[in-house]
């Protein structure tokens, strides 16, 4: 990965496979077999994703019975047994389908595959022109990320932006992408806020935070006392 992948746009595949509207049942299951992919999106003509077929749509095929077939609609039926009678990508594709921006953050395309259930999401342009593809193992590429580039990242983007010049006092180690954060602060409010900004940090797996507030007698403590040592009687 060149860069740090914090949008869509950074771990997609751009080169895909796409299916017209018309495209036949047995092109289907061809174009999944040699792309080794569980579905793909349907686009209309002028190039705009109008729905995506998935095996999912495509089983009711060999599910339904032939006694099935013919008789959609009826009471009694699965809502998809349809599909049984549908020879087209048009006919079979669930639609409207689930789509992210290509400038989306990761994270809004983990909670939409995660609440929607799907395992690739067809990544679209302002005109909804399809652009790429997103899967659950692309969005899992963050975490290869190298430890000292995450450190540095949380040094430089948490850190010291939140305690400037005083950000020594704050060390921050990484290891497999967990972050350790220790020091002393003298703002003990912001030790939360530290430790929930550095887990948003791309690439890091957890946070342990050992960071602690000021002495109880910060003229015990050059280093943290704020206006002079307390005077004595």
């Amino acid at each position: 990965m060149n860069g740090t992948p914090t949008v869509v746009n950074d771990v997609m595949a751009h080169r895909v496979v796409a299916l017209r509207t018309g495209a036949l049942f047995k092109d289907i299951v061809q174009a999944m077999h040699e792309w080794r992919v569980s579905a793909l999106p349907v686009l209309d003509d002028s190039g705009v994703v109008v729905g995506v077929v998935s095996e999912a749509d495509l089983l009711p095929k060999e599910e339904y019975s032939d006694d099935v077939v013919g008789r959609c609609g009826q009471p009694g039926l699965p809502p998809d047994a349809y599909k049984a009678d549908a020879v087209t990508a048009g006919q079979l594709m669930t639609a409207p389908a689930v789509t992210v921006r290509a400038d989306a953050p990761l994270a809004h395309a983990a909670r939409l595959m995660a609440r929607t259930g799907v395992k690739r999401l067809p990544v679209v342009g302002l005109d909804g022109a399809l652009k790429g593809v997103v899967s659950r193992s692309d969005l899992l590429k963050v975490f290869l990320r190298e430890d000292a580039d995450i450190a540095e990242e949380v040094r430089r983007d948490v850190v010291v932006r939140l305690f400037g010049p005083r950000a020594d006092t704050v060390r921050v180690e990484v290891c497999d992408g967990v972050v350790s954060l220790s020091g002393r602060v003298r703002e003990s409010a912001l030790i939360p806020l530290v430790a929930r900004l550095a887990r948003t940090v791309p690439g890091v797996v957890d946070v342990r935070c050992a960071l602690t507030g000021p002495p109880r007698h910060p003229d015990l403590d050059p280093g943290l006392h704020g206006t002079g040592r307390a005077r004595t009687a």
